[in-house]
Protein backbone atom coordinates (compact mmCIF):
# COMPACT_ATOMS: atom_id res chain seq x y z
CA UNK A 1 0.00 0.00 0.00
CA UNK A 2 1.60 3.25 -1.30
CA UNK A 3 -0.07 6.25 0.06
CA UNK A 4 0.29 9.30 -2.24
CA UNK A 5 -0.18 12.11 -0.18
CA UNK A 6 0.02 12.04 3.94
CA UNK A 7 -3.51 12.53 5.58
CA UNK A 8 -3.41 15.03 8.92
CA UNK A 9 -6.40 14.85 11.08
CA UNK A 10 -7.48 18.30 12.00
CA UNK A 11 -11.45 17.88 13.02
CA UNK A 12 -11.59 17.66 16.42
CA UNK A 13 -13.72 14.29 16.06
CA UNK A 14 -11.28 12.22 13.94
CA UNK A 15 -10.49 9.10 16.04
CA UNK A 16 -6.64 8.90 16.72
CA UNK A 17 -5.05 5.86 16.31
CA UNK A 18 -4.62 3.77 19.38
CA UNK A 19 -7.81 5.93 21.48
CA UNK A 20 -10.27 3.81 20.01
CA UNK A 21 -10.64 0.51 22.24
CA UNK A 22 -14.43 -0.61 20.61
CA UNK A 23 -15.31 0.77 17.28
CA UNK A 24 -18.89 0.59 15.30
CA UNK A 25 -18.47 0.32 11.93
CA UNK A 26 -20.78 0.87 9.33
CA UNK A 27 -20.52 -2.46 7.32
CA UNK A 28 -22.39 -3.23 3.70
CA UNK A 29 -19.87 -5.83 3.12
CA UNK A 30 -19.10 -3.90 0.21
CA UNK A 31 -15.31 -3.23 -1.07
CA UNK A 32 -14.70 -0.21 0.78
CA UNK A 33 -16.09 -1.68 4.69
CA UNK A 34 -14.90 -5.33 3.71
CA UNK A 35 -11.05 -3.94 3.23
CA UNK A 36 -12.03 -1.44 6.59
CA UNK A 37 -12.71 -4.60 8.86
CA UNK A 38 -9.17 -6.22 8.77
CA UNK A 39 -7.27 -2.39 8.07
CA UNK A 40 -9.27 -0.92 11.77
CA UNK A 41 -8.31 -3.93 13.35
CA UNK A 42 -4.65 -3.85 12.65
CA UNK A 43 -3.77 -0.22 12.48
CA UNK A 44 -6.00 0.83 15.01
CA UNK A 45 -5.76 -2.19 17.72
CA UNK A 46 -9.35 -1.93 17.88
CA UNK A 47 -12.01 -4.51 18.82
CA UNK A 48 -14.80 -4.08 15.89
CA UNK A 49 -18.45 -4.67 16.30
CA UNK A 50 -20.48 -4.10 12.51
CA UNK A 51 -23.88 -2.57 11.98
CA UNK A 52 -25.69 -3.81 8.91
CA UNK A 53 -28.86 -1.38 8.94
CA UNK A 54 -32.29 -3.50 6.83
CA UNK A 55 -33.46 -0.73 5.10
CA UNK A 56 -34.78 -2.99 2.46
CA UNK A 57 -31.86 -3.75 0.06
CA UNK A 58 -32.82 -4.76 -3.32
CA UNK A 59 -30.19 -6.85 -4.02
CA UNK A 60 -27.77 -7.64 -0.59
CA UNK A 61 -27.71 -10.65 0.77
CA UNK A 62 -27.53 -9.65 4.43
CA UNK A 63 -27.09 -12.53 6.31
CA UNK A 64 -24.27 -13.63 4.05
CA UNK A 65 -23.03 -9.99 5.26
CA UNK A 66 -23.28 -10.76 8.46
CA UNK A 67 -21.40 -14.27 8.50
CA UNK A 68 -18.85 -12.36 6.59
CA UNK A 69 -18.41 -9.82 9.00
CA UNK A 70 -18.14 -12.66 11.56
CA UNK A 71 -15.37 -14.29 9.66
CA UNK A 72 -13.17 -11.64 8.92
CA UNK A 73 -12.43 -10.23 12.93
CA UNK A 74 -15.75 -8.89 13.77
CA UNK A 75 -16.52 -9.55 17.84
CA UNK A 76 -20.26 -8.91 17.13
CA UNK A 77 -22.45 -8.75 14.01
CA UNK A 78 -25.36 -6.54 14.50
CA UNK A 79 -27.91 -6.75 11.26
CA UNK A 80 -30.96 -3.93 12.11
CA UNK A 81 -34.62 -4.15 10.56
CA UNK A 82 -35.19 -0.47 9.79
CA UNK A 83 -37.13 -1.29 7.12
CA UNK A 84 -40.42 0.38 8.65
CA UNK A 85 -38.94 3.59 10.29
CA UNK A 86 -37.39 3.94 7.31
CA UNK A 87 -40.07 4.19 4.82
CA UNK A 88 -42.53 5.87 7.50
CA UNK A 89 -40.19 8.38 8.68
CA UNK A 90 -37.97 8.90 6.40
CA UNK A 91 -38.88 8.38 2.83
CA UNK A 92 -42.74 9.56 3.79
CA UNK A 93 -41.10 13.06 3.88
CA UNK A 94 -39.59 12.47 0.40
CA UNK A 95 -42.37 11.12 -1.32
CA UNK A 96 -44.60 14.36 -0.01
CA UNK A 97 -41.97 16.37 -1.48
CA UNK A 98 -41.58 15.14 -4.58
CA UNK A 99 -38.24 14.26 -3.85
CA UNK A 100 -36.12 14.59 -6.93
CA UNK A 101 -32.34 15.73 -7.32
CA UNK A 102 -31.36 18.01 -10.71
CA UNK A 103 -33.49 15.69 -12.49
CA UNK A 104 -35.01 12.65 -11.07
CA UNK A 105 -32.52 11.32 -8.86
CA UNK A 106 -34.97 10.85 -6.20
CA UNK A 107 -32.50 10.40 -3.09
CA UNK A 108 -32.49 7.20 -1.88
CA UNK A 109 -28.55 7.31 -0.33
CA UNK A 110 -28.97 10.66 1.16
CA UNK A 111 -32.10 9.69 3.29
CA UNK A 112 -30.99 6.09 3.74
CA UNK A 113 -27.79 7.97 5.21
CA UNK A 114 -30.28 10.09 7.52
CA UNK A 115 -31.54 6.77 9.15
CA UNK A 116 -28.33 4.90 9.28
CA UNK A 117 -26.42 7.92 11.48
CA UNK A 118 -29.37 7.60 13.54
CA UNK A 119 -29.38 4.47 14.30
CA UNK A 120 -25.43 3.95 14.67
CA UNK A 121 -25.78 6.82 17.45
CA UNK A 122 -28.31 4.49 19.19
CA UNK A 123 -26.47 1.19 18.64
CA UNK A 124 -22.77 2.32 19.75
CA UNK A 125 -24.57 3.49 23.00
CA UNK A 126 -25.97 0.04 23.79
CA UNK A 127 -22.35 -1.11 23.19
CA UNK A 128 -20.02 1.35 24.26
CA UNK A 129 -18.72 1.75 21.90
CA UNK A 130 -16.25 5.10 21.69
CA UNK A 131 -15.91 5.56 18.07
CA UNK A 132 -18.49 4.88 14.70
CA UNK A 133 -16.25 3.98 11.32
CA UNK A 134 -17.65 4.21 8.10
CA UNK A 135 -16.71 3.61 4.12
CA UNK A 136 -17.22 7.10 3.03
CA UNK A 137 -14.33 8.32 0.88
CA UNK A 138 -12.90 12.18 0.84
CA UNK A 139 -14.47 13.50 -2.20
CA UNK A 140 -17.54 12.36 -1.47
CA UNK A 141 -20.78 13.43 -0.18
CA UNK A 142 -21.62 10.81 2.49
CA UNK A 143 -18.41 11.75 4.45
CA UNK A 144 -20.64 14.61 5.59
CA UNK A 145 -24.18 13.19 5.83
CA UNK A 146 -22.68 10.87 8.32
CA UNK A 147 -20.13 12.70 9.88
CA UNK A 148 -22.83 15.70 10.15
CA UNK A 149 -25.46 13.38 11.13
CA UNK A 150 -23.64 11.46 13.82
CA UNK A 151 -22.20 14.62 16.07
CA UNK A 152 -25.59 15.98 15.56
CA UNK A 153 -27.05 12.83 17.88
CA UNK A 154 -23.80 12.74 19.78
CA UNK A 155 -21.24 15.54 19.75
CA UNK A 156 -18.75 13.48 21.92
CA UNK A 157 -18.40 10.64 19.84
CA UNK A 158 -15.12 10.02 17.40
CA UNK A 159 -15.80 8.64 14.03
CA UNK A 160 -12.67 6.96 11.33
CA UNK A 161 -12.91 7.22 7.58
CA UNK A 162 -10.43 4.85 6.56
CA UNK A 163 -10.88 5.82 3.24
CA UNK A 164 -10.10 9.61 3.66
CA UNK A 165 -7.05 8.40 5.67
CA UNK A 166 -5.25 5.39 3.70
CA UNK A 167 -4.92 7.00 0.51
CA UNK A 168 -5.84 3.69 -1.44
CA UNK A 169 -7.06 4.12 -5.00
CA UNK A 170 -10.17 1.38 -5.68
CA UNK A 171 -7.69 -0.70 -7.42
CA UNK A 172 -5.25 -0.81 -5.12
CA UNK A 173 -7.97 -1.60 -2.57
CA UNK A 174 -9.08 -5.12 -4.96
CA UNK A 175 -5.44 -5.79 -4.48
CA UNK A 176 -5.52 -5.28 -0.49
CA UNK A 177 -8.44 -7.49 -0.15
CA UNK A 178 -7.32 -10.10 -2.68
CA UNK A 179 -3.93 -10.05 -0.57
CA UNK A 180 -5.75 -10.82 2.50
CA UNK A 181 -8.37 -13.21 1.30
CA UNK A 182 -10.96 -11.09 1.76
CA UNK A 183 -13.80 -11.70 -0.74
CA UNK A 184 -15.58 -8.53 -2.21
CA UNK A 185 -18.23 -7.72 -4.78
CA UNK A 186 -15.63 -5.54 -7.22
CA UNK A 187 -13.02 -6.57 -9.06
CA UNK A 188 -10.44 -5.17 -11.72
CA UNK A 189 -13.20 -5.88 -14.30
CA UNK A 190 -15.92 -5.26 -12.08
CA UNK A 191 -15.12 -1.51 -10.73
CA UNK A 192 -18.76 -1.02 -10.07
CA UNK A 193 -20.47 -0.19 -6.70
CA UNK A 194 -23.17 0.31 -5.20
CA UNK A 195 -25.79 1.60 -2.16
CA UNK A 196 -28.70 -0.19 -1.59
CA UNK A 197 -31.81 0.23 0.02
CA UNK A 198 -35.60 0.22 -0.90
CA UNK A 199 -35.65 3.75 -2.74
CA UNK A 200 -33.20 2.64 -4.81
CA UNK A 201 -29.48 1.12 -6.19
CA UNK A 202 -26.93 3.88 -6.70
CA UNK A 203 -24.09 3.05 -9.15
CA UNK A 204 -20.84 4.39 -9.30
CA UNK A 205 -17.65 3.36 -10.35
CA UNK A 206 -15.71 2.50 -13.72
CA UNK A 207 -17.12 4.20 -16.92
CA UNK A 208 -19.84 5.52 -14.77
CA UNK A 209 -17.58 8.06 -13.92
CA UNK A 210 -16.65 9.05 -17.32
CA UNK A 211 -18.81 11.59 -19.08
CA UNK A 212 -17.46 10.62 -22.54
CA UNK A 213 -17.89 7.36 -22.16
CA UNK A 214 -21.10 5.20 -22.52
CA UNK A 215 -21.15 3.03 -19.67
CA UNK A 216 -22.48 -0.83 -20.08
CA UNK A 217 -25.27 -1.19 -17.82
CA UNK A 218 -26.40 -4.57 -18.98
CA UNK A 219 -23.26 -5.49 -16.89
CA UNK A 220 -24.75 -4.18 -13.77
CA UNK A 221 -28.05 -3.30 -13.47
CA UNK A 222 -29.06 -7.08 -13.15
CA UNK A 223 -31.63 -6.98 -10.55
CA UNK A 224 -34.66 -5.56 -12.70
CA UNK A 225 -35.53 -5.85 -16.50
CA UNK A 226 -33.22 -3.88 -18.46
CA UNK A 227 -36.24 -1.36 -20.71
CA UNK A 228 -35.16 -2.86 -24.15
CA UNK A 229 -36.12 -6.26 -22.92
CA UNK A 230 -39.41 -5.59 -21.10
CA UNK A 231 -42.84 -6.75 -22.40
CA UNK A 232 -44.27 -5.18 -25.28
CA UNK A 233 -47.28 -5.20 -23.60
CA UNK A 234 -48.17 -1.87 -21.28
CA UNK A 235 -49.18 -2.60 -18.32
CA UNK A 236 -52.12 0.20 -15.98
CA UNK A 237 -51.76 0.40 -11.98
CA UNK A 238 -53.73 2.41 -9.67
CA UNK A 239 -51.87 3.80 -6.92
CA UNK A 240 -54.18 5.37 -3.66
CA UNK A 241 -52.47 8.22 -1.76
CA UNK A 242 -53.99 9.24 1.59
CA UNK A 243 -53.03 13.00 2.65
CA UNK A 244 -49.75 12.18 0.10
CA UNK A 245 -49.11 8.83 1.80
CA UNK A 246 -49.47 5.64 -0.84
CA UNK A 247 -51.54 3.06 1.09
CA UNK A 248 -52.34 0.75 -1.81
CA UNK A 249 -51.63 -1.07 -5.20
CA UNK A 250 -54.20 -1.94 -7.61
CA UNK A 251 -56.78 -1.40 -4.40
CA UNK A 252 -54.80 -3.60 -2.01
CA UNK A 253 -53.61 -1.79 1.58
CA UNK A 254 -50.31 -2.76 2.69
CA UNK A 255 -47.33 -1.02 5.01
CA UNK A 256 -45.67 1.45 2.71
CA UNK A 257 -42.20 -0.69 3.47
CA UNK A 258 -44.34 -3.53 1.64
CA UNK A 259 -45.97 -0.90 -0.63
CA UNK A 260 -42.44 -0.05 -2.30
CA UNK A 261 -41.14 -3.07 -2.09
CA UNK A 262 -43.86 -4.74 -4.21
CA UNK A 263 -43.75 -1.66 -6.42
CA UNK A 264 -39.89 -2.43 -7.12
CA UNK A 265 -41.00 -5.49 -8.87
CA UNK A 266 -43.59 -4.23 -10.77
CA UNK A 267 -42.44 -1.24 -12.17
CA UNK A 268 -38.55 -2.90 -12.25
CA UNK A 269 -40.87 -5.43 -14.63
CA UNK A 270 -40.91 -2.98 -17.13
CA UNK A 271 -37.24 -1.29 -16.68
CA UNK A 272 -38.94 1.74 -15.08
CA UNK A 273 -36.69 4.21 -12.92
CA UNK A 274 -33.11 4.08 -14.20
CA UNK A 275 -31.79 7.18 -14.33
CA UNK A 276 -28.06 8.51 -16.16
CA UNK A 277 -27.27 11.42 -14.23
CA UNK A 278 -23.91 13.95 -13.98
CA UNK A 279 -24.59 15.82 -10.93
CA UNK A 280 -22.78 18.48 -8.63
CA UNK A 281 -21.26 16.94 -5.67
CA UNK A 282 -22.04 18.91 -2.29
CA UNK A 283 -17.98 19.27 -2.09
CA UNK A 284 -17.86 20.87 -5.76
CA UNK A 285 -16.93 18.43 -7.66
CA UNK A 286 -18.70 16.94 -10.62
CA UNK A 287 -20.48 13.11 -10.24
CA UNK A 288 -21.12 10.61 -12.97
CA UNK A 289 -24.16 7.69 -11.56
CA UNK A 290 -26.55 5.50 -12.36
CA UNK A 291 -29.58 4.68 -10.54
CA UNK A 292 -32.23 2.11 -10.50
CA UNK A 293 -35.33 3.64 -8.57
CA UNK A 294 -38.70 1.88 -9.93
CA UNK A 295 -41.01 2.18 -6.99
CA UNK A 296 -39.65 5.98 -6.05
CA UNK A 297 -39.98 6.77 -10.06
CA UNK A 298 -43.62 5.67 -9.84
CA UNK A 299 -44.96 7.01 -6.51
CA UNK A 300 -42.94 10.31 -7.17
CA UNK A 301 -44.51 11.29 -10.34
CA UNK A 302 -48.00 9.77 -9.00
CA UNK A 303 -48.19 11.91 -5.69
CA UNK A 304 -46.79 14.70 -8.10
CA UNK A 305 -49.85 14.45 -10.62
CA UNK A 306 -52.02 13.82 -7.30
CA UNK A 307 -50.61 17.18 -5.47
CA UNK A 308 -50.69 19.60 -8.75
CA UNK A 309 -54.84 18.69 -9.31
CA UNK A 310 -55.97 19.27 -5.61
CA UNK A 311 -53.85 22.77 -5.21
CA UNK A 312 -54.03 26.16 -6.28
CA UNK A 313 -51.98 27.23 -9.39
CA UNK A 314 -50.18 29.75 -6.56
CA UNK A 315 -49.71 27.26 -4.09
CA UNK A 316 -48.18 24.65 -7.53
CA UNK A 317 -45.73 27.21 -8.09
CA UNK A 318 -44.45 27.32 -4.44
CA UNK A 319 -44.76 23.84 -3.75
CA UNK A 320 -42.15 23.11 -6.84
CA UNK A 321 -39.72 26.16 -5.44
CA UNK A 322 -39.78 24.48 -1.75
CA UNK A 323 -39.47 21.11 -3.60
CA UNK A 324 -35.90 22.30 -5.33
CA UNK A 325 -35.19 23.35 -2.18
CA UNK A 326 -36.16 20.47 0.52
CA UNK A 327 -34.13 18.16 -2.43
CA UNK A 328 -30.75 19.89 -1.95
CA UNK A 329 -31.01 20.20 1.45
CA UNK A 330 -31.95 16.45 1.73
CA UNK A 331 -28.95 16.17 -0.99
CA UNK A 332 -26.91 18.62 1.18
CA UNK A 333 -26.47 17.00 4.40
CA UNK A 334 -29.08 19.11 6.10
CA UNK A 335 -31.69 16.77 7.30
CA UNK A 336 -31.69 17.53 10.59
CA UNK A 337 -31.45 21.20 10.76
CA UNK A 338 -34.35 23.27 11.78
CA UNK A 339 -35.07 24.55 7.94
CA UNK A 340 -35.91 20.70 6.86
CA UNK A 341 -38.22 20.62 9.82
CA UNK A 342 -40.33 23.90 8.95
CA UNK A 343 -40.50 22.54 4.78
CA UNK A 344 -41.51 19.31 6.45
CA UNK A 345 -44.96 21.21 8.06
CA UNK A 346 -45.60 22.84 4.67
CA UNK A 347 -46.03 19.93 2.94
CA UNK A 348 -47.50 18.63 5.73
CA UNK A 349 -50.22 21.39 5.36
CA UNK A 350 -50.12 21.15 1.24
CA UNK A 351 -50.65 17.53 1.82
CA UNK A 352 -53.50 17.36 3.73
CA UNK A 353 -55.79 17.22 0.81
CA UNK A 354 -53.50 15.07 -1.61
CA UNK A 355 -56.22 12.07 -1.26
CA UNK A 356 -57.28 10.05 -4.56
CA UNK A 357 -56.07 7.74 -6.68
CA UNK A 358 -53.77 7.77 -9.62
CA UNK A 359 -53.58 5.46 -12.52
CA UNK A 360 -50.37 4.67 -13.81
CA UNK A 361 -48.86 3.44 -17.19
CA UNK A 362 -46.20 1.51 -17.47
CA UNK A 363 -44.29 0.44 -20.59
CA UNK A 364 -40.58 0.19 -21.77
CA UNK A 365 -38.76 2.08 -19.02
CA UNK A 366 -41.71 4.63 -19.11
CA UNK A 367 -44.13 5.63 -16.23
CA UNK A 368 -47.04 8.12 -16.86
CA UNK A 369 -49.87 9.12 -14.86
CA UNK A 370 -52.98 8.68 -17.23
CA UNK A 371 -55.89 9.16 -14.85
CA UNK A 372 -56.72 10.21 -11.59
CA UNK A 373 -59.59 11.26 -8.85
CA UNK A 374 -59.52 12.86 -5.50
CA UNK A 375 -62.44 14.28 -3.81
CA UNK A 376 -60.43 17.61 -3.24
CA UNK A 377 -59.85 17.74 -7.21
CA UNK A 378 -61.04 20.73 -8.38
CA UNK A 379 -62.81 22.03 -10.88
CA UNK A 380 -62.10 21.06 -14.54
CA UNK A 381 -63.21 22.81 -18.30
CA UNK A 382 -64.86 20.48 -20.98
CA UNK A 383 -66.41 21.18 -24.09
CA UNK A 384 -69.49 19.18 -22.52
CA UNK A 385 -71.55 21.81 -20.89
CA UNK A 386 -72.97 19.61 -18.20
CA UNK A 387 -69.38 18.44 -17.11
CA UNK A 388 -67.08 20.47 -15.08
CA UNK A 389 -67.23 23.43 -14.01
CA UNK A 390 -70.03 25.51 -14.75
CA UNK A 391 -68.28 28.96 -15.94
CA UNK A 392 -69.72 32.11 -16.73
CA UNK A 393 -68.77 32.82 -20.40
CA UNK A 394 -70.23 35.96 -20.27
CA UNK A 395 -67.02 37.68 -18.21
CA UNK A 396 -64.51 35.99 -20.79
CA UNK A 397 -64.13 39.30 -22.60
CA UNK A 398 -63.99 41.52 -19.23
CA UNK A 399 -61.72 39.28 -18.04
CA UNK A 400 -58.95 39.64 -21.23
CA UNK A 401 -59.67 43.27 -21.81
CA UNK A 402 -58.58 43.83 -18.07
CA UNK A 403 -55.98 41.26 -18.55
CA UNK A 404 -53.91 42.32 -21.33
CA UNK A 405 -54.46 46.07 -20.87
CA UNK A 406 -50.58 46.76 -19.28
CA UNK A 407 -49.33 44.60 -22.58
CA UNK A 408 -51.68 46.80 -24.90
CA UNK A 409 -50.58 50.08 -23.47
CA UNK A 410 -46.57 48.79 -23.35
CA UNK A 411 -46.98 48.67 -27.26
CA UNK A 412 -48.46 52.07 -27.74
CA UNK A 413 -45.51 53.54 -26.27
CA UNK A 414 -43.49 53.68 -29.64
Amino acid sequence: MKNKTKYIKVASYEAQTGKAKKVLLLYSGGLDTSVMLKWIQDQYKSEVITLTLDIGQQKDDLEAVKKKALKFGAVKAIVLDAKAEFAEQFLVKGIKANASYQGDYHLSTPMGRAVLAKKAVEIAKLENADAIAHGCTGKGNDQVRIDGYILTFDPSIKIIAPVREWAMDRNEEIKYAQAYGIPIPASIDFPYSVDDNMWGMTWEGGEIEEPNLVAPIENFLTTYTLAKNAPDKEEFIKIFFDKGIPTAINGEKMPLSNLIEKLNKIAGNHGVGVVHMFEDRLVGLKNGGIYEMPAAHVLIKAHKHLEKYVSTRMLNELKETMDTKWAYLCYAAMWYDPVMKAINAFNDKVNEKVTGEVTVKLYKGSAKPVAMKSKYGLDHTSFNNNEGYGFNVNASAGFTEIYTLQMKLANQKK
